[in-house]
């Protein structure tokens, strides 16, 4: 890895997204008094020349979710120590050098433009395989070995999916990964509507269609509806700063109202085969 300059025009679309994504956790990293530390993400962004105030103003949404799958992992890998993890549509992330575990098998999957952005710009490791695919490519699924465990991260990937796309993946992920977790995130029924209509997060920038939307609700009914999950968890993330870390504000987004009105963190858990 060089620190030559880097142009990030080369990304559009729902790719560029992950550009969006590393600028909030490289600002939140940066921002004195966060809980949040990623410094290999501060680097990224410096190397990359792009145009990130056309994003709009930094939000801490992306780092506390990325502290928050940080913690799902390592609770599994507590209990699965040989597992692997799968990060579908991984962007830019960089949550293997945060997590410190050089022990684990990592597979990154994302397309092709994508990938030869982290392979540039991300050092080298020995137990991370990096595959330039789309996450609705299933070839990946034959690499993990489901008796290990696997753990499957869909970080800001599901909103950009179709509804039966997901719903589908879920199942799959469910019959081949016994045992296994899956965490994801998602936007409200509104939101969705509304970036469907063009959402425009500056003058300069709108964002992608998500056309895939789940509240908190809707979520928990997925253990009926998708054979192989057994649970379906809420995950609330850390504290923040300022109003992020209000108590108060987080206890009436908990509310059975408020709580599907907001973006919410889902882990889902499949079923273990008899004798696992």
């Amino acid at each position: 890895m060089t620190d030559d300059k880097i142009d990030g025009a080369t990304l559009d679309g729902v790719a560029a997204t992950c550009l969006w994504t590393l600028r909030n956790r490289a600002e939140e990293s940066m921002h004195p008094g966060s809980a949040f530390h990623d410094p290999l993400a501060e680097r990224l962004c410096r190397r990359i020349e792009y145009d990130y105030d056309r994003f709009g103003k930094p939000s801490q949404t992306h780092p506390l979710r990325a502290l928050t799958l940080d913690l799902a992992i390592r609770a599994y890998l507590d209990r699965h120590p040989a597992a692997t993890v799968v990060a579908l549509g991984e962007g830019l992330q960089t949550t293997y050098w945060r997590l410190g575990r050089p022990d684990i098998d990592w597979l990154s999957v994302d397309l092709p433009p994508v990938i030869d952005l982290r392979t540039r710009l991300l050092p080298p490791e020995p137990r991370m395989t990096a595959i330039p695919a789309s996450a609705l490519d299933r070839t990946w699924m034959d690499i993990p070995d489901p008796a290990r465990g696997v753990f499957i991260s869909g970080e800001g990937l599901f909103m950009y999916l179709e509804r039966d796309q997901v719903m589908s993946l879920i199942a799959e992920c469910a019959a081949r990964f016994p045992g296994g977790r899956l965490f994801f995130d998602s936007i409200p029924t509104w939101f969705r509507n509304r970036t469907l209509k063009g959402y425009r997060m500056s003058a300069r920038y709108t964002a992608p269609p998500m056309p895939f939307g789940l509240s908190v609700s809707e979520a928990a009914r997925l253990p009926a509806q998708i054979p192989g999950v057994a649970t379906a968890e809420e995950l609330q993330p850390p504290p923040g700063r300022k109003a992020w870390g209000s108590r108060t504000l987080r206890k009436i987004a908990a509310l059975p109202g408020p709580r599907d009105l907001r973006p919410s963190i889902t882990l889902l858990t499949f079923a273990a085969r008899q004798g696992q």
